[in-house]
This record gives structure tokens, C-alpha cells and sequence, in this order.
């Protein structure tokens, strides 16, 4: 089944203000630990055709994978499709949002990501045979923790610095605002704001603009 992802940004920025929330998380919560740590590289695409996407990726998902997909597919708008390496895990992932938001940068979302068994440049290629361009290729370094029941993953990624994301997932549409609720609440007693939708998306945008000067960099910029 495929599940609802709810996920909060805050930008930190800098590399001491993600420090800070680490050592926050550890004091409010002794048991809070990190789960993984990668780089990760992220091709996002606009255009295409998601059916015909499904067709093409079928030699390579399960039967099970495949029905998260279609059911990604037939319930959600705003498709953001992009092709992810973890490491050397190669991942499809697609996002439609279910709320007010955009499928890049919304907070509850329909999420499917799933690996494949072919490379990064084989996966980008499936991808383009479906009507998809390349919107922009970003780049981050990630760091996972498990804090009260949610994941805390704390990115530096190429263009916006330090930057953190709160998530939960379910499978009930009905607990979408409930649980949006408890992510707000964690985030409020760590000391951290929402990094407003607005702004994230004028981010989003000069990031896609210029992806050719940051991708696979340490480079920042600042869009108020």
C-alpha cells in the first residue's frame, strides 16, 4: 500500500544551528539516534506521461511495488517525479500531492520510492522515454535520526545549506492533520520554525534556474 508522507522543512543554514538541533534532540530525547548517513544524488523532472512511466518501469518493480505505484497513479495530482542514488542504491520516486501544496515541496503527500536493479543513467533514460525533461539534478549529504517517533533528517544540500526535514508517515488519509499536527508541536519545543511554503518554493525556482552552478558543490544561496 502506498502511505502518506507528512514532512516540515526548517533551513538552518549553517553547519553550528544543525549542531544545535542535534544536541536538542539528544537532550529532550535519550533514546534519539542516527539511522543512516548517505550522499545522495537527485534528478527531478517535469512533463511526461506517469502512465506511461508505469508501463516502462514494469520489468523492474514487484507485483506489490507495482500496485503502490498505480495507486500513486490513479489518486494523486501534481506529480513530481524524480530518479534518486543513495550511495549505490538506485531509487524511482514519485510524489503527488494530496493537500493545498505543490508534489515538490508540499506537506502531505502520496510517496512511492522504490530501488531498481539498473543504473542512475539507465533509470534517468526509462524516465525521458516517457515525455520527461530534466528540471534539475541536486545533491546532498544526509544524516538520519530516529527522534520520538518521527524521522529528522538534517541535509547540507548543494545550493540551500543546512536543512532540516521532520517526517512521519501512515497509511490512514484520515491522520494526515492530526499527525502534521504532532510534527508541529516536536519542532516548536526543539526551537525551530517552518520554513514558510512561499519561500521554499522561490528556492525551488532560482534553484531550478541555476542547478548547473551548484550541482555537486558546497555553494549556497540566500532567497528571502
Amino acid at each position: 500500500m502506498a502511505h502518506y508522507e507528512i514532512e516540515i522543512k526548517s533551513l538552518l543554514g549553517d553547519e553550528e544551528t544543525a549542531q544545535i538541533l542535534k544536541d536538542k534532540m539528544c537532550e529532550l530525547d535519550p533514546e534519539t539516534c542516527k539511522t543512516a548517513e548517505n550522499k545522495q544524488l537527485n534528478h527531478y523532472f517535469s512533463g511526461g506521461n506517469m502512465r506511461e512511466l508505469y508501463d516502462l518501469t514494469d520489468e523492474h518493480f514487484s507485483p506489490a511495488d507495482r500496485e503502490k505505484l498505480a495507486k500513486v497513479v490513479e489518486r494523486g495530482t501534481d506529480f513530481s517525479v524524480r530518479t534518486r542514488q543513495k550511495d549505490a542504491e538506485v531509487l524511482l520516486v514519485v510524489k503527488a500531492s494530496v493537500d493545498e501544496g505543490t508534489s515538490e515541496n508540499t506537506i502531505s503527500r502520496l510517496e512511492f520510492e522504490e530501488p531498481v536493479d539498473i543504473t542512475l543513467d539507465e533509470l534517468d533514460a526509462l524516465v525521458m522515454q516517457a515525455g520527461f525533461d530534466y528540471q534539475a539534478k541536486w545533491s546532498r549529504q544526509r544524516e538520519e535520526y530516529s527522534y520520538k517517533g518521527a524521522t529528522v533528517c538534517i541535509d547540507y544540500n548543494a545550493g540551500y545549506g543546512y536543512l532540516a526535514e521532520f517526517e512521519k508517515l501512515t497509511d490512514d488519509e484520515d491522520q494526515v492533520s492530526t499527525v502534521r499536527g504532532e510534527l508541529e508541536a516536536m519542532m516548536a519545543e526543539l526551537g525551530v520554525e517552518e520554513l514558510p511554503q512561499d519561500r521554499l518554493a522561490r528556492m525551488f525556482e532560482f534553484y531550478n534556474q541555476n542547478w548547473r552552478d551548484y550541482y555537486g558543490t558546497t555553494k549556497t544561496f540566500t532567497v528571502e
